[in-house]
């Protein structure tokens, strides 16, 4: 059997003389100690790494096999949001550190490579690091190391790893990629291809000069018509020429081995993938630029390579639009993140105060006495009456012009208090963003974002509950 944990410790030998080193050890040493207090954490995390697991057993310098736990890929996992390292990084200071060594139950052991440590990591979905994240919650409630009489809610946005979308980009993207699946089609077989040839310097020529000519002074935009009416009809002729290619791997693939037939499906799979991504973006490029028509947000695709990306305007000062997604967090006292959800369509802020408090209520089996948030999540007074027949003090400021009433609310001392505890959730995004790699997610796809989420929200909890 699998198994979960290695529970036999090594000997200390590691300790320092600076104190600067020991109480970063101490950090990592009362993580563990939450880890180990927490075995239901584990058993989650199990459930979806005992089946990539069986097939991770490294080979020893003397001969025999050492078996990797889930205990030590989730401690490499939590290890990595820590160093703020990529997983390559990680892997090479936990393999130069016997203190991190230590700490990810590795000890004498070969160290995990780079390629396990990625498939066990996209093994964990985000509903099991929901999981784990509820099961921490309950521990800190149940240890009363977290109260719930005070709570506070905000929205920040988590960007995706995409560059600045402009047509052009966008249309050679679109070009690129099928022009590589169809090169790699024709290396396994080139009559499925044909002879045909590739454009793929006049495409991005063609992009690269849209590029400067829309960049100088101001340009008509009928002077860039005529190239993107070229780069328009090179992505559509790679569109049909791709969608007869996976055609013809669908019907020639009875002709090919066990391996050419995997390799077949894999690149019809990705052939139907990208061109239907690729029509999109001719579309919107055609009634955007050659039609003259407006396309709303919501119709755009902002990269082929995280599709599911969304424009935000937040009117922030410093960052009038983003890309990627809103996520919300709401916070108790200490600092603890009780609950988060990730949204693919930005909310409405105030419609989610009542799920907060339902999910506050099941946690800690009452209503807090006090919740605060920003701005965004005011509707009207009506809305706040009625929050306030089950939370003694709601500190959300109005927007706009106040009445006298309305002014003499927000300049109570109780509520000025609850807007200064309201506050101190910025500092926690902060940390989160700069810390703890929230700033920007640098996983691909929706089901790795907000697991990426999760796993920050999870190692942020876990060094608050461990500097308690």
């Amino acid at each position: 059997m699998r198994r979960k944990i290695n529970p036999q410790p090594e000997l200390d030998l590691y300790r320092s003389n600076l104190n600067l080193t020991n109480q970063y050890y101490e950090k990592y040493e009362a993580v563990s100690r939450i880890l180990d207090q927490n075995p239901k954490i584990l058993d989650l995390v199990h459930k979806d790494l005992k089946e990539a697991l069986r097939s991770c057993t490294s080979e020893d310098r003397g001969g025999g096999r050492f078996q990797y736990t889930t205990d030590t890929a989730l401690r490499i996992l939590i290890g990595q949001i820590i160093e703020g390292c990529s997983l390559r990084e990680i892997i090479i200071r936990i393999d130069d550190s016997n203190y991190l060594r230590r700490f990810v139950r590795i000890h004498g052991g070969p160290m995990m490579d780079f390629t396990t440590l990625c498939k066990l990591k996209n093994c964990m979905s985000s509903e099991t690091w929901k999981k784990i994240n509820q099961a921490l919650a309950q521990h800190a409630v149940a240890q009363t190391l977290i109260d719930g009489d005070k709570i506070r809610l905000d929205t920040s946005a988590v960007e995706t790893h995409i560059h600045w979308p402009t047509d052009s980009s966008l249309l050679w993207d679109s070009y690129r990629v099928l022009a590589r699946l169809v090169e790699a089609a024709r290396e396994l077989d080139a009559d499925a291809v044909g002879n045909g040839r590739l454009q793929t310097r006049k495409a991005k020529k063609l992009s690269v000069k849209i590029a400067r000519k829309a960049s100088r002074k101001p340009q008509s935009q009928e002077a860039l018509k005529p190239l993107y009416s070229s780069l328009i009809q090179l992505v559509t002729d790679i569109g049909h020429w791709s969608q007869s290619v996976r055609e013809a791997l669908q019907e020639r693939k009875s002709r090919y081995g066990i391996l050419e037939q995997a390799t077949a499906e894999h690149l019809a799979s990705e052939l139907a993938h990208y061109r239907d991504l690729a029509l999109r973006v001719i579309d919107q490029a055609t009634r955007r630029v050659l039609d003259g028509l407006s396309v709303p947000n919501q119709e755009k695709i902002f990269s082929i390579f995280e599709p599911h990306t969304e424009l935000l305007q937040r009117g922030k000062a410093g960052k009038p639009i983003e890309f990627g997604h809103m996520m919300q967090i709401q916070q108790v006292g200490g600092k603890f993140i009780t609950d988060y959800d990730v949204f693919e369509k930005k909310p409405v802020e105030h419609q989610l105060l009542e799920p907060a408090l339902a999910s506050h209520h099941r946690l800690f089996g009452h209503s807090p006495k006090m919740v605060t948030a920003d701005k965004g999540y005011y509707q009207d007074m009506s809305a706040i009456d009625r929050l306030e027949k089950k939370v003694e003090l709601v500190a959300i400021a109005k927007k706009g012009g106040r009445t006298p009433e309305q002014r003499q609310r927000e300049t109570d001392p109780d509520f000025r208090f609850a807007q200064r505890f309201r506050a101190g959730v910025e500092g926690t995004i902060s940390f989160l963003k700069r810390a703890l790699g929230l700033s920007r997610c640098l996983n691909r796809g929706w089901e790795h974002y907000v697991s990426t989420i999760g796993a920050a929200i999870f190692t942020h909890n876990l060094l608050v509950l461990a500097r308690g």
